[in-house]
């Protein structure tokens, strides 16, 4: 009797050992959940970012407003009979002269 309840010890102490020191124990197992919410939200970001996408090319493909205002803000680009202005604030000397 003693010999099987010394070998469930034994056993019991190697299980232990395995469950929370080696490679896919508990710790690895915690870790390995930590990467998955991580990257869950990254795959959301990433799908949200693809739908804005998926829109402005929808957009694009349907409507010549889009492309103007793109061109418009990005390219500076105006339309034919206007006149383009721009405003150049001067910059302002921090230091004071004495």
């Amino acid at each position: 009797m003693k010999k099987i309840a010394f070998v469930l010890l034994i056993l019991l102490i190697w299980l232990q050992y395995k469950i929370w020191l080696q490679d896919g124990g508990i710790p690895e197992v915690v870790q390995l959940q930590d990467d998955v919410e991580q990257v869950k939200t990254e795959v959301k970001k990433l799908q949200e970012r693809n739908q804005s996408l998926d829109a402005e090319v929808k957009d694009l493909k349907k409507g010549l407003d889009a492309i103007e205002e793109r061109a418009r803000s990005e390219m500076g680009m105006i339309r034919e009979g206007e006149i383009y202005y721009q405003v150049i604030e001067p910059e302002r000397d921090i230091q004071s002269h004495e």
